[in-house]
C-alpha cells in the first residue's frame, strides 16, 4: 500500500525547489503543492518550519510584500532575499 503524503510534506518539497535568487508566493506554492487556494495554510505551515532544507525566506506574499518570517521577522527575510539577488535593493 502506498504512504499518503501530507499536504504540509508536498509543500516543504515544493520549497525545498525554490532557487537561490527566486521567489515563489503562498498561492503558487499551494498550487503546486495540489491544493490551490490554500495559502494560508502554506503561511501556517511556513511559519512553523525551522528545517535549514526548506527555505521558507523563499515564499512571499502575493502583493509582492515579503511577509512574516519565523527567524528574524520580515526585515530579516527581505536581507535574505536581498542577498540571494531575489529582490533589489
Amino acid at each position: 500500500m502506498k504512504k499518503q503524503i501530507s499536504f504540509a510534506e508536498k509543500v516543504r518539497a515544493v520549497v525545498r525547489k525554490i532557487s537561490i535568487g527566486k521567489t515563489m508566493t503562498y498561492g503558487a506554492v499551494a498550487a503546486k503543492a495540489g491544493s490551490p487556494g490554500a495559502a494560508r495554510a502554506v503561511g501556517g505551515i511556513m511559519k512553523k518550519n525551522f528545517d535549514p532544507s526548506v527555505p521558507c525566506h523563499r515564499v512571499v506574499k502575493s502583493d509582492g510584500k515579503v511577509g512574516e518570517y519565523n527567524r528574524g521577522g520580515p526585515a530579516a527575510k527581505r536581507k535574505l532575499l536581498i542577498v540571494e539577488g531575489a529582490i533589489p535593493v
